[in-house]
């Protein structure tokens, strides 16, 4: 496809609608990629995704605009020099903390002298529709880095994480950082309230794109106008039983 990437979308200003794949196919990818979402992230640290589901879930985003990004488990180059050289648009980074993290992470992505990225294409070039040797000149500067802010010691140190560069974007992980902060899943809870928006007003003030779940109409126009550009829109597992208690209701209640 000769259609902007996902970074160049991201410094366009568009607005780009992500999803996360948990369930280890290729199918659901290509359905999910197909229905229109801008960006997909195959989960390998809480999925039950190997490498083999890994290559073909990323191959099956091809010829649609959906980015396939990859959450890996951690910041470690065994995670992420496979998941790029199979083709993976971008990484995305759970669990960072402090600047020095963000740093590692995103020199895991550029070759040398940039970055400390191993040269090994073999497979990402075939996806990207390139020659082997051209790969590294025409994608090489085009992946995509994006940090899960999920941690108390990313909230006290987001000043100076937004300074690292090569940053795409910032996710505010709600489960996670309420999880961490006493108050699993209590999104009205005052340290919760306070933290998301110190890390809201932060993020948005460097000019760092920025999104967080938005799983209804209502929070995806709340965080729309308040100005996320990444918004997350569901998860596979969770949207698959969604919709099967909905039906089983229908049965219930004699449709």
């Amino acid at each position: 496809m000769t259609t902007a990437g996902m970074k160049q979308r991201i410094r366009n200003g568009e607005t780009l609608a992500g999803y996360v794949a948990t369930i280890p196919s290729a199918v659901s990818v290509q359905a999910i990629a197909a229905a229109g979402a801008d960006w997909v992230v195959i989960d390998q640290e809480h999925g039950a995704v190997g490498p083999e589901s890994l290559h073909a879930m990323i191959t099956a985003t091809a010829g649609t605009r959906c980015a396939p990004l990859v959450r890996v488990p951690r910041c470690d180059e065994a995670w992420v020099k496979p998941a790029l050289d199979l083709g993976a648009e971008g990484i995305v980074f759970p669990q960072v903390r402090t600047a020095a993290d963000v740093a590692e992470c995103v020199s895991l992505l550029h070759y040398p002298p940039q970055g400390r990225r191993g040269w090994g294409p073999f497979v990402a070039h075939a996806r990207w529709g390139v020659g082997l040797f051209d790969y590294l000149p025409q994608r090489g500067d085009q992946t995509v880095c994006l940090l899960l802010i999920e941690t108390r010691a990313a909230v006290e140190n987001i000043e100076a994480i937004c300074q690292v560069e090569g940053v795409d974007g910032m996710i505010i992980a709600q489960f996670d950082l309420s999880t961490e902060l006493g108050v699993s899943g209590q999104f009205d809870a005052p340290e919760f309230r306070d933290a998301f928006a110190h890390l809201e007003r932060v993020i948005l003030d460097a000019n760092i794109p920025l999104g967080a779940a938005a799983l209804t109409r209502e929070q995806t126009r709340d965080l729309l106008q308040r100005g996320h550009r990444l918004p997350v829109h569901g998860f596979d597992v969770l949207m698959l039983g969604s919709l099967v208690r909905q039906t089983a209701e229908w049965r219930q209640r004699g449709a």
